[in-house]
């Protein structure tokens, strides 16, 4: 492998920073995994110590590397990083889906992620434009969780569409749209989508002719929730049995 590079998305590489979001891609995408990189400080930490073992287990090349990792993380704290392939997945099509529509911010991005898998949703299809779900920024903000899901970039929601035409559609926006509780009080096909646009501006108009548009309702003291918060709002609320209103 040639000699790493600071980040950019036009990589077929990424880095995953941090002791634990390391160990979940060596866990569960170790056939991604192109080698294992620690500071020379972190000799003798508990943490680093099981992940070296772990990536040599599997043949993983290890190598101290400081200022690879201070470059990688901004920080000079990061003990660890597992420089992994890009991938791509094929979404299962009997299963729910998260979309997540232009969004911008990777954290938003990373939490979404650790969401939707915290509570069993295990697809994840993202629009381009897009915030990067390789970026390690995202793969922090989702501490790992990015490793244990399907997740697959298209350049169109009609292409999301076309790969999926027979899943209920719940497009989260206010336009021509229910209250949750009242959407979760009517019966729904075993394949759904829950569909999430941009932070600023949300789902473009004509997603209202999609499905059953969704509003979470809140008091008038706040005009909009965050993306994150109202992912995990609505992904709790479809994935738990009895959540109704």
């Amino acid at each position: 492998m040639p000699s790493l590079e600071a980040y950019k998305a036009a990589l077929d590489y990424s880095y995953a920073p941090g002791v634990f979001p390391s160990m979940e891609c060596l866990e569960h995408r170790p056939e991604q995994v192109r080698r294992l990189l620690v500071h020379s400080s972190a000799a003798g930490r508990e943490g680093v110590g099981r992940l070296t073992a772990r990536a040599e287990a599997l043949g993983v090349r290890v190598e101290e590397a400081d200022r690879a990792l201070a470059r990688i993380s901004g920080k000079e704290n990061c003990f660890a990083a597992a420089v992994f392939g890009k991938f791509s997945d094929t979404l299962a099509a009997g299963k729910p889906h998260v979309v997540l529509h232009h969004p911008g911010d990777s954290g938003n991005v990373g939490t979404i992620l650790r969401t939707a898998l915290g509570f069993g949703v295990e697809d994840v299809a993202m629009i381009r434009p897009c915030a990067d779900p390789f970026d390690p920024k995202t793969v922090r903000a989702s501490m790992g969780s990015l490793f244990s899901l399907r997740i697959h970039l298209y350049d169109t929601f009609e292409d999301y569409r076309a790969d999926y035409p027979d899943r209920m559609l719940y497009p989260f926006m206010l336009d021509a749209s229910l209250p949750l509780g009242e959407v979760l009080n009517a019966p729904r096909p075993e394949a759904w989508s829950l569909i999430f646009g941009n932070e600023g501006s949300g789902l473009p108009a004509e997603f209202a002719g999609f499905g059953q548009p969704v509003r979470i309702e809140s008091n008038d003291r706040v005009d909009s929730l965050n993306l994150a918060v109202a992912a995990a709002i609505a992904i709790y609320r479809f994935m738990i049995p009895g959540n109704k209103a």
